[in-house]
C-alpha cells in the first residue's frame, strides 16, 4: 500500500514557476514508477509526466515539455515536478500518482495502469 500527498500548488502568474512535490509512505514506492496527472476544470484528467523507479527515465507530454521538469529521491521518498514559464493552460488540479507493480514503466501515460493517487492540488495561472 503507498499513499501519496502532494503540496506545492498555489497561484501564480503567466511565465512564472511552481515545484510540486508528493511525498509518499510505503516500502514499495521506491521501486515503482511515479506519473504526474493533472485535470482542468470540464475537462478528463490527462498524463503530465512519468519517472521510474531509479529516475533514470523521464517522460512528458508534448505540452509541458521543455517547461516541467519531473524528479525523485527515493531516500526521501518524494517526487517532484519543477514547473517553469507556466501558462494559463497549464491551470489545474495535479496528481501524484504510483504504479502498483515494480521495475516497469510501460505504459507510463496510461491512468489506469496507476494504482495508488494522491488527493491533488490545484495550480492556477493568472494572466
Amino acid at each position: 500500500q503507498v499513499q501519496l500527498v502532494e503540496s506545492g500548488g498555489g497561484l501564480v502568474q503567466v511565465g512564472g514557476s511552481l515545484r510540486l512535490s508528493c511525498a509518499a509512505s510505503g516500502r514499495t514506492f521506491s521501486t515503482n514508477t511515479v506519473g504526474w496527472f493533472r485535470q482542468a476544470p470540464g475537462k478528463e484528467r490527462e498524463f503530465v509526466a512519468a519517472i521510474n523507479w531509479n529516475g533514470g527515465n523521464t517522460y512528458y507530454a508534448d505540452s509541458v515539455k521543455g517547461r516541467f521538469t519531473i524528479s525523485r529521491d527515493n531516500a526521501k521518498n518524494a517526487v517532484y515536478l519543477q514547473m517553469n514559464s507556466l501558462k494559463p493552460e497549464d491551470t489545474a488540479i495535479y496528481y501524484c500518482a504510483c504504479r502498483g507493480e515494480s521495475f516497469t514503466h510501460s505504459g507510463y501515460a496510461d491512468q489506469r495502469r496507476y494504482a495508488y493517487w494522491g488527493q491533488g492540488t490545484q495550480v492556477t495561472v493568472s494572466s
